[in-house]
């Protein structure tokens, strides 16, 4: 499955039913930055949005997984063998992602708790311990930036009122308040906050 191929069909259909990215966003109740990552190929609308894409930009989600308008001859042969294949990729993708958060905030979480031990028993109490633990503290908080980037990239959160499941943006994610990798946040579909749960494989 091209990526690339892909978004820049979304572009070309997108323009064809003179919507812009803003516009298209608002129809599927996601962001316009999303929509740009479509057509950039750094991601995939979730599949719970598909159908409504494809309805909006008239094309068939076969159209869609293949990145161009396809005969009617080769329909089903072509949709099974998109499907099969974006399945596994999926899977994939999301399972090493998920472990390579959670390998990062381990490996992070043990250092910072090593590091603030070394600090305590060999740097001498006074300003230069002090400076020691900002220290730490600072850098255990880059990789904790980009676990919870990989995090958002990965699935969606459940909006606990009306079951919709959706993407926010690192930076709505990132102000949430959360319990592991429950953050309470605000549904674009209810328009209520709520603790969302992160759901990794769409409905």
């Amino acid at each position: 499955m091209d990526q690339v191929k892909i978004g820049k069909f979304i572009a070309e259909r997108r323009k064809l039913q003179n919507l812009t990215q803003v516009e298209l966003a608002d129809k599927l109740l996601v962001t316009d930055r999303a929509v740009s990552k479509w057509e950039r190929g750094i991601s995939m609308p979730d599949s719970s949005i598909m159908l409504d894409l494809c309805k909006i930009l008239k094309i068939s989600v076969n159209d869609l997984l293949s990145g161009e308008k396809i005969s009617m001859e080769n329909n089903n042969e072509k949709n099974q063998e998109i499907l099969i294949k974006m399945a596994k990729e999926l899977e994939t993708k999301n399972k090493t992602i998920w472990t390579t958060m959670w390998v990062i905030m381990i490996v992070s979480i043990t250092a910072l708790i090593g590091g603030l031990f070394a600090v305590r028993f060999f740097v001498p109490e006074g300003v230069w311990q002090l400076v020691a633990i900002i220290a730490i503290c600072v850098v255990f908080l880059i990789p904790c930036f980009y676990a919870l980037k990989l995090e958002v990239s990965v699935g969606a959160y459940k909006c606990k009122n009306c079951g919709h499941e959706f993407v926010p943006t690192y930076k709505q994610a990132l102000n949430a308040m959360h319990l592991g990798t429950t953050r309470y946040l605000k549904c674009p579909n209810c328009q209520k906050r709520s603790w969302c749960k992160k759901v990794i494989d769409k409905e």
